[in-house]
């Protein structure tokens, strides 16, 4: 009978056929539970991730939802405390602005209710609508935040044959959510400005404040959800991302231009139409 050891030192020509098949085998029996381990714990880490990746995309949609859900909210309180203390008749602005409100949250409610047929590749309801007066809603809301920021809000006149094709809900909530920004971070008794014009075959928004200017590095970096840059952290740093998605859900493009020591310009690009008699 052969010595273990020298079956283990000998070369494998001088080997018994039966020790070298049985070394082949128990070779291949190790290589085989190798490679099971290394699948199981790759599709380990890989479901880990997944799941991971999923928790994170909730927290984003909760983060949105309740974002929209408390500007819209914010809004229709000051439209009305604003009624309630000048005793206004709520058929004028300052009723247009809570209506307006109002209907944006019961939307919003829908829309996170009909989400899943986005999911599903449904196409949004896009339909033609003038800038001017899509402008000057805008404008009534903006009012009343400006006037609890002490900052002042200057929008120029709208061309009344530009229109834009889109979701207006999806577009409303990304100027308001960048005019919320700007008069968040403007400093006090200085100018918030919303311009909306034609430039070639595009119609661009502009919003500029007087915030000082951007730290360097992070001009791209504020979109990113959960992103907080400033002194004021009562948000949830989420504007921002919710603008530039539903800018680009739309077919158009959101950027910021810096300008070191006095403000920033946020800028809403999308196709440009216009209104037929």
């Amino acid at each position: 009978m052969q010595c273990v050891t020298c079956v283990r030192h000998c070369p494998k020509s001088l080997r018994p056929e039966s020790e070298n098949r049985f070394v082949s085998r128990r070779l291949k029996r190790c290589l085989d539970n190798a490679i099971a381990d290394a699948v199981t714990e790759f599709s380990y880490q890989r479901d880990f991730a997944v799941a991971d990746r999923q928790a994170v995309q909730m927290h984003e949609r909760l983060g949105f939802f309740a974002h929209e859900l408390r500007n819209f909210l914010q809004t229709a309180t000051l439209a009305f405390t604003a009624a309630k203390t000048g005793n206004l008749n709520l058929s004028g602005a300052t009723g247009s602005v809570l209506e307006r409100s109002l209907n944006g949250l019961r939307d919003l409610i829908d829309h996170s209710l009909d989400e899943v047929r986005t999911e599903a590749g449904i196409s949004l309801q896009s339909r033609m609508f003038s800038v001017a007066d899509f402008i000057a809603e805008v404008k009534y809301a903006a009012d009343l935040v400006a006037q609890t920021r002490g900052c002042a809000l200057t929008v120029s006149a709208v061309d009344s044959r530009l229109a834009f094709s889109g979701e207006r809900d999806q577009l409303y909530s990304a100027v308001g959510n960048l005019l919320q920004n700007a008069l968040k971070f403007t400093h006090h008794h200085t100018e918030v400005t919303l311009d909306a014009y034609a430039l070639s075959d595009r119609i661009l928004i502009d919003v500029k404040d007087h915030c000082g200017g951007l730290p360097p590095g992070d001009a791209e970096r504020m979109f990113l959800p959960f992103t907080q840059n400033g002194e004021d952290r009562t948000g949830l740093g989420l504007g921002l991302s919710i603008a530039r998605r539903n800018v680009e859900a739309n077919n158009g493009i959101l950027s910021v231009r810096d300008m070191p020591g006095t403000g920033c310009v946020f800028t809403i690009t999308l196709p440009r139409y216009a209104l037929t008699a």
